[in-house]
């Protein structure tokens, strides 16, 4: 049965918090693998999952970094795990899955959080647009390349999206920017696979007890506007010249957290998947003008899942269903 896209009435809100969304729900003996799970909205998940009991894997590019802002996160009994990945990197992204699976341990909870924003135009890999490849392809490559370990634990896999995914559809003439780049619409086609991702995974996954969910956290000021000139905030109405926050509707770290905790965990969703969440809930549709909340058509249109998931393949080499047909 397909999960429909529509609210279900959660009781959560957009300022609800990670660690409101967990009260009650015991992580012992679960396993979690965040990436980028030492800074933003990806170190909140972190320290509200270990809080619940969890053992978090954060697979992280600047380890040494990721260490030090994890240090001292612990819970009943969480605990918090580095390891080196760079999700720009195939042969990074084979070498972290590889150990991983060496460990035998099985998945519970991925959430595929790290990502850029609105770069300059680089390019990583064999020429691939830099935005594409590291939040959709290396994501995409990570989580075939666990998928022994993420169909062991019975694993939700939550893609952390944007409402930027209605700056762009997926540019079938175009994917890599090769005729001009634009950040925003590079970013917007970004996060429009990762929201096709998990609709292709949950098809491809529920048989196997694996379900996935998108979602969109909210406004959040973190280390991923890092491109951004402060003059296009300011010109946004993000924040004024000294820098102070303007946008009343912005979340905190913590309720940016919220929803992607929520997907991972909540047992409202207890045998739904594939659908876009916002808010820490279930997102209700929305229409080419709406750019108050909601999900395009194109990012959730199975038949683009599915050829963005035969694109992924054929770029990555990597494909854990191929076999299944």
């Amino acid at each position: 049965m397909i999960t429909p896209q529509k609210n279900i009435g959660s009781g959560f809100g957009a300022a609800s918090t990670a660690q409101e969304v967990l009260r009650g729900v015991d992580l012992a003996g679960k396993l979690a693998v965040v990436t980028g799970g030492y800074s933003g909205l990806g170190l909140e998940t972190t320290r509200a999952l270990a809080g619940a009991g969890a053992h978090v894997v954060v697979p992280a590019r600047r380890r040494a970094v990721a260490e030090e802002a994890v240090a001292g996160i612990t819970g009943p009994a969480g605990k918090v795990e580095v390891d080196e990945l760079d999700l720009g990197d195939l042969d990074s992204v084979r070498a972290f899955a590889e150990r991983f699976l060496a460990s035998g341990r099985g998945i519970d909870m991925m959430i595929d959080n790290a990502g850029i924003m609105a770069c300059p135009e680089t390019r990583v890999g064999p020429g691939w647009e830099a935005q594409f490849a590291t939040n959709h392809l290396g994501h995409y490559a990570l989580v075939n390349r666990l998928w022994p370990a993420i169909e062991r634990g019975g694993a939700r896999v939550v893609s952390v999206s944007s409402a930027g995914h209605r700056n762009s559809p997926i540019r079938w003439d175009d994917v890599q920017f090769e005729r001009g780049y634009d950040k925003w619409q590079a970013y917007g086609q970004a996060k429009t696979a990762n929201v096709l991702f998990a609709v292709r995974l949950d098809a491809l996954g529920k048989d196997s007890g694996v379900r996935a969910f998108s979602l969109h956290p909210g406004g959040i000021l973190t280390p991923l506007q890092r491109h951004l000139p402060k003059e296009e905030m300011v010109a946004f109405g993000w924040i004024d010249e000294e820098g102070n926050l303007l946008n009343r509707s912005f979340k905190t770290p913590e309720q940016g957290a919220a929803t992607q905790v929520w997907a991972a965990t909540s047992p409202q969703l207890a045998g739904e998947g594939g659908v876009y969440c916002e808010d820490c809930d279930i997102a209700e549709p929305a229409d080419e003008a709406d750019f108050t909340g909601g999900v395009r058509a194109y990012a959730t249109d199975p038949e683009q899942a599915a050829r963005l998931w035969a694109l992924s393949a054929e770029l990555t080499g990597v494909d854990a269903f191929a076999a299944k047909g």
